[in-house]
């Protein structure tokens, strides 16, 4: 009878883990829903960023030095709510993320939420593709999205 209770026991824990864990995931797509549907911040007109160093097709050697430039908006921190305004986003070697969720964090994405508009980065030798993304206050691109040109320069 104890081995039966155990068995009977450890199936209704598994069983009970199964639906946590669907529970779990149901919650997750509940919150993946609500943040597909955040509103967005407008972009004026006209506005654009853009790479004021290097230019595309230059050879650079690490560390590599980028300018960052801003047309028709203003650069603030991460956080500062105002018109037109958001903070510079850094994508290496990747596409344009979901329009209607924040920036990743992560090696491709990498956030000046400081309102900072120079930088210098290490990449590994040879060809890298760079945008960049301007995210308003809660770091989502803005509606319709502000986002440079690529530019293709090569790592020695």
């Amino acid at each position: 009878m104890g081995i039966r209770f155990f068995a009977a026991a450890s199936i209704a824990l598994l069983i009970s883990a199964c639906g946590q864990n669907q529970a779990a995931r149901r919650a997750d797509d509940a919150v993946m829903s609500t943040a597909d549907t955040l509103p967005r911040s407008t972009s004026p007109d006209g506005a654009r960023v853009f790479f004021i160093t290097p230019a595309t097709g230059d050879t650079v050697s690490n560390p590599i030095s980028i300018e960052f430039g801003i047309e028709g908006m203003i650069v603030v921190k991460a956080g500062d709510q105002q018109p037109h305004s958001g903070h510079h986003h850094l994508l290496i070697d990747t596409d344009l993320p979901d329009p209607g969720l924040p920036v990743p964090a992560d090696e491709h994405h990498v956030h000046f939420g400081d309102g900072s508009s120079a930088t210098e980065i290490t990449l590994s030798a040879g060809e890298h593709t760079l945008l960049l993304l301007l995210g308003d206050y809660r770091h989502i691109p803005h509606d319709p999205p502000v986002v440079s040109n690529p530019l293709t320069i090569i790592v020695e």
